[in-house]
């Protein structure tokens, strides 16, 4: 019993923090990164820049990778019991979760970041990345909104 509330208290926490980190990419890609576009490409970069930096915090961290540990351990749990209703649906959303939203952040993102934080923001080679930058990032913000989004429909759809 106490086993069962556990993994049932876990799914609920995949429901909601897949769904709060859908929401912070949400942001960024309706409005955040077309608010530093606007910006000359100096500032949008120096903003950037300062985000990127800002965003290593104890809170983000949670509201990131605390997600990923609960897929990992959601995943297992499901190929272990795959008899079991809604173990698919747990699959399906600790893959999404970790390739769509951790694997994308890793493989297009931070190098994304990676590339801009070296930048001196005034020099036309700022520029010339930066509009690169914002199409390339936001693309796989986009993937990652989505990613994040459907892994707390698949955990929602899992509940008994």
């Amino acid at each position: 019993m106490i086993l069962q509330n556990f993994h049932i208290s876990l799914i609920y926490f995949a429901v909601i923090s897949s769904a709060l980190s859908a929401g912070i990419f949400f942001a960024f890609s309706t409005f955040v990164m077309r608010a530093l576009a606007l910006q000359p490409p100096a500032s949008g970069i120096a903003t950037m820049q300062s985000i990127n930096v800002t965003v290593f915090n104890p809170w983000f961290y949670s509201a990131f990778f605390g997600p990923a540990v609960a897929c990992v351990v959601l995943a297992i749990a499901a190929l272990r019991s795959w008899e079991q209703p809604g173990a698919f649906y747990l699959l399906a959303g600790g893959l999404l979760y970790l390739a769509g939203t951790i694997g994308v952040t890793a493989l297009g993102n931070v190098p994304l970041n990676d590339a801009l934080a070296v930048m001196p923001p005034s020099s036309t080679e700022g520029a010339q990345l930066w509009s690169r930058y914002l199409t390339d990032w936001t693309f796989w913000n986009h993937v990652r909104t989505a990613a994040a989004f459907l892994a707390a429909a698949m955990f929602t759809c899992s509940l008994p």
